[in-house]
């Protein structure tokens, strides 16, 4: 019994030792059961929306505070004509936008993201037709009023789920390849202890590196035209803006997704505890709180602010803004700032933290 106990402690402790497994180990069920508790719902709440109402009379009104009183919308401004609407989408501003006609009513969605811009109709649709029930003095009344509002859907017409899924998976896989797998091939290099061994080798330490990451890049660039090819002939999904542009956004995401692979290796010395960040710390919340599963708005603030600082979110943006609604450099000069600071500001860690003679 004692040897099993001595077994046991030792288990223990090499376990306890690794501070980045026990980390991992006890923080991971946290960070999970928020996630998944608070974050994941299929629900749409908190949707800002424009209106245009020229008539403006009490019925639109009522109608206008029906939707602004729900937890689905939020009234982000009154228009002045129906042209602002597109522009309105294009700039990010809003994600809805009801228009009021003399005998019907226009609801607009962004149909680059299908699941939510159904879900937004169907919610305005029935809060409408609520308010027109109520308002009615009888039930026949109520019947003759209820309306079944006209929707348009703006970039994606025919709701064709690909439209979405196509940016988000491109920036998944191209995650997938170049931080997890380069996080761990430099992380089993530390482990095995041939790192040392090319540290003290005639080649500079920094073209050490880069030797190790000239192959993910390369292989993520193939991954990237082949995701093209495929979304464009089989999936046919058009490449509505410019390809040089969104190559140039993916080269860049590219580079972030690699320096991030460097930063994890440098601060870990074993390649399973390289494989559970990149993995598990860093893909699932890029699945789930990118915005390509589930609507960030519909989140706890919290999990808003956390998202802000995953480089896949604005990578799914620009992408969207480029390859699906076909706009310029203009529309996207935030996310490549974004992007450009968070490699730089990752670049700066690893060298910070790169050890250039293991112990």
């Amino acid at each position: 019994m004692r040897a099993f106990r001595i077994f046991v402690q030792k288990e223990f402790f090499h376990i306890m030792r690794d501070r980045w497994t026990t980390l991992i180990l006890l923080v991971l069920p946290i960070l999970m059961i928020i996630l998944f508790g608070f974050g994941i719902t299929t629900e749409i709440r908190n949707t800002k929306f424009a209106v245009y109402e020229p008539s403006g009379d009490h019925t639109t009104r009522a109608i206008v505070n029906k939707l602004e009183s729900s937890e689905y919308f939020i009234l982000e401004r009154y228009i002045k004509s129906e042209d602002e609407i597109e522009q309105l989408f294009r700039q990010g501003k809003t994600g809805f936008a009801v228009v009021f006609g003399k005998e019907q009513i226009l609801l607009v969605a962004d149909g680059t993201d299908p699941n939510t811009a159904s879900i937004l109709t169907n919610y305005a649709t029935t809060l409408i037709n609520s308010y027109l029930q109520e308002s009615a003095p009888t039930a026949t009344d109520a019947a003759s009023r209820a309306i079944t509002p006209e929707i348009r859907l703006l970039y994606n017409p025919t709701l064709k789920s690909a439209y979405n899924i196509v940016p988000g998976i491109m920036g998944m896989i191209l995650m997938l390849i170049c931080a997890l797998m380069t996080s761990v091939s430099i992380a089993r290099e530390k482990e095995l202890g041939t790192m040392e061994v090319l540290l003290v080798s005639p080649m500079k330490p920094y073209l050490i590196i880069l030797s190790k990451i000239v192959p993910y890049f390369t292989i993520s660039v193939i991954n990237y035209i082949t995701i093209l090819l495929l979304s464009v002939f089989v999936l046919k999904v058009p490449i509505a803006g410019s390809l040089v542009l969104l190559s140039g956004v993916s080269l860049l995401f590219i580079i972030v997704s690699l320096l991030i692979g460097i930063m994890i290796s440098s601060l870990v010395d074993k390649q399973i505890v390289a494989l559970l960040i990149s993995g598990m710390l860093l893909m699932m919340p890029a699945v789930f709180l990118s915005g390509l599963m589930f609507p960030i708005e519909s989140m706890p603030q919290v999990l808003q602010w956390f998202s802000h600082i995953l480089p896949v979110k604005w990578f799914i943006i620009a992408v969207r803004n480029v390859m699906i609604k076909g706009l310029g450099f203009s529309s996207i000069i935030r996310e490549v700032l974004i992007l450009t600071g968070m490699g730089i500001a990752i670049l700066i860690v690893s060298v910070k933290k790169f050890k250039y003679r293991l112990e």
